[in-house]
């Protein structure tokens, strides 16, 4: 959790029950360890995949601030959640709008030894309240969907000052990547989705 609570009483809301039972037990950040494990997926069923089931993936992911659920703070909700042609959309709202540290491109590669308002990844300085989030939800969707969808994580237009620069973060791959090498940023990932199986049912 970081030092400083942007949002020190997030307004909290009733959740709905989920009719999808848990999820097995969380495995690796990435769909899978095994190189020959996708060898296998054209002769799988593809099975369509609707709105509903994405919320329920996400819907008990933690927020970092706080020991409430995204869906609790209202930061994703079901009607925030675009399905294409294995393509999901998914726009998340910040418990606040502004954030502790702005979007900086710094000269020095500097990563953080404790939880704190910033991650400087590389020459990336990650914004915590925004942006951990929206990594969470990628990360959780990507150990969950098959490789075939794209996924996009998008804050939702007008909901933050650094909304563009949060977005190009979020979506671009090789900093997502070079954030989650950052082991103390990982395991406040890792605490973030310590629930996230339960797909809204209590725990």
């Amino acid at each position: 959790m970081p030092a400083e609570i942007f949002n020190p009483n997030p307004v909290v809301f009733s959740t709905s029950k989920s009719g999808k039972k848990p999820d097995l037990p969380p495995h690796s950040v990435w769909i899978s360890d095994d190189p020959e494990s996708g060898e296998n997926d054209a002769d799988e069923v593809v099975e369509a995949i609707d709105q509903e089931e994405i919320f329920d993936l996400i819907r008990s992911i933690y927020d970092p601030e706080h020991p409430n659920t995204l869906e609790e703070l209202r930061v994703v909700s079901a009607p925030q959640i675009t399905i294409g042609q294995n393509h999901v959309k998914v726009e998340f709202t910040p418990t606040v709008p502004h954030c502790g540290m702005s979007t900086l491109i710094v000269h020095s590669t500097r990563l953080s030894t404790s939880p704190s308002v910033f991650f400087c990844v590389g020459l990336l300085t990650f914004e915590y309240d925004a942006l951990l989030p929206g990594l969470c939800i990628r990360v959780r969707l990507l150990r969950s969907l098959p490789e075939r969808f794209k996924v996009d994580i998008f804050v939702k237009p007008g909901s933050h000052q650094s909304e563009n620069a949060v977005n190009k973060q979020l979506n671009d791959k090789e900093r997502v990547a070079a954030a989650l090498e950052n082991p103390v940023l990982l395991d406040t990932v890792e605490q973030c989705l310590v629930n996230a199986g339960a797909r809204g049912n209590p725990v």
